[in-house]
Parts: structure tokens; sequence; C-alpha cells
């Protein structure tokens, strides 16, 4: 893939990844002024995990998202579809490889968000942090992460949105398409990577119209967040509680 596309097929997408693994953590560092930092407080507190619970981190890249779960007590598992940044994020904990076993708490294991290597009814949490968008089909992934989850277990999604105020809305569209590119470039990382960061993220529902697809997946109590006037949403559904007899 010579440049960024919005057809997201999964081994394209995942190669870009792996390509751009090493210095992705300080790229969003630097291109969201510090705010990515904020952002996954945000969602480690909407998740709000506790001990004993366990924890779907889909989509987690290196790990960095999953720390915030296992320092409440939790235990946590790292999926991603990206090798490259898997790795990084075992090697960052003294680890070797990609093993399933734990890694400073952290297990990491790679997944498909459209095909989880994981039980039915099995996680009190699952959430996904600025990744949905890279799934070719989102509203299969919501389903997939549904099957995983409990009876009554809660789903965060952390997404890059839509600004609400209409002036800010078109200075963030200029900077998206402009220049955080070659920012990424200056820092060393792969510039296709935040070309399609960019496009996709102009391409993504608001705020209703992905509340619309995950309550459309079966979720139920869907609500949301904007955080940074927009720049990111936080959303928050259930799982049913299944029927009593």
């Amino acid at each position: 893939m010579t440049r960024a596309s919005l057809d997201k097929q999964p081994h394209e997408v995942a190669a870009m990844f792996d390509r751009t693994a090493r210095r992705y953590d300080l790229v969003n560092d630097v291109i969201s002024l510090g705010q990515v930092r904020l952002w996954r407080k945000a969602a480690a507190a909407a998740v709000d995990a506790g001990p004993g619970e366990l924890v779907l981190d889909l989509g987690a890249g290196t790990g960095t998202s999953t720390d915030s779960f296992t320092a409440l007590g939790a235990r946590a598992i790292a999926s991603d579809f990206s090798l490259g940044m898997l790795g990084t994020g075992v090697r960052r904990r003294g680890g070797s490889g990609i093993r399933g076993g734990g890694v400073r708490g952290v297990s990491f294991i790679a997944g498909d968000a459209l095909r989880l290597p994981f039980a039915d009814d099995v996680f009190d949490a699952v959430t996904i942090s600025t990744a949905l968008r890279n799934v070719h089909d989102t509203a299969g992934a919501l389903r997939e992460m549904y099957r995983v989850a409990r009876p009554g277990a809660r789903l965060v999604i952390l997404e890059f949105s839509h600004p609400t105020p209409r002036s800010f809305d078109l200075v963030y569209s200029r900077y998206l398409m402009k220049l955080m590119p070659r920012v990424a470039k200056v820092l060393g990382s792969n510039d296709d990577s935040y070309e399609y960061l960019a496009e996709s993220i102009r391409a993504w529902p608001d705020q209703a119209g992905l509340a619309r697809i995950i309550q459309g997946a079966g979720w139920e109590r869907v609500a949301w967040r904007n955080l940074s006037l927009g720049i990111v949403a936080l959303h928050r559904a259930y799982k049913p509680e299944r029927e009593r007899a």
C-alpha cells in the first residue's frame, strides 16, 4: 500500500501499524499535545475495573492503555492484530516475542476483532481505544465484543469523533489533513499511517451515529460524552443481563 486508504483491508492496516510501532506512543503524545494521556484516564475511569475482574483491551497496540486496568487490580488482556505493536509492548516490559502469558500483569494475545480468540461470556468489561475505525466491519466487531462479554458487562469505546463547535471543526480538519502527517514524518514515524488516521477520522460517524451502531449490535443503555470539544468521544454501553427464569 503506497498511501493511506480507507479500504481497511486487514493485512494492509496491520502492516501499516507494524511499521510505526516503535514510535507510535511518542508520536501520539506529540500530535495530541498530551491530550491522549487524559483520554486514557477518562477511558480507564469509565471502565472502572475492580479487583478480580477480567478486562479485554482490544486494539491495545503496545498495551499502554492496558496498564491502567491492572493498576486498579483487574486482570487484563491486550489484544491487537498488529504483531509489531504487540511485540513492542512485550519488549518494553522485559519480555521477548509475543506470548499468551502475563508480562507485568498484562497478557498479550494476537487477535482479529472480527474473530476474537475467546470463549463466549468471559469478560467483565470490553474496551477499545482509537482502534474501532481500523476494523473492516464496525458492526461485526461490536457483535464479537458482545459475544465475549458476560451478561451485564460494560463496553467502553474511546474513539476520534467530530468536534461540536463548527468554527473549531474547520481548524481541526485543516490540522488533520495537512499538519498531522507532516509532524509524524518529522518525528520519524510512518506518515502514511497518519494520512490514514486523518482520512479515517473524517469519514467516521459522529457521536450519535456511532451510538446507533452500538445499539444495533445488541448493547443497551448506550450513552456518550465528548472529550476535548468532541475531538474524541467516550461511548459506554452494557450487555443485557440474562433473562431470569
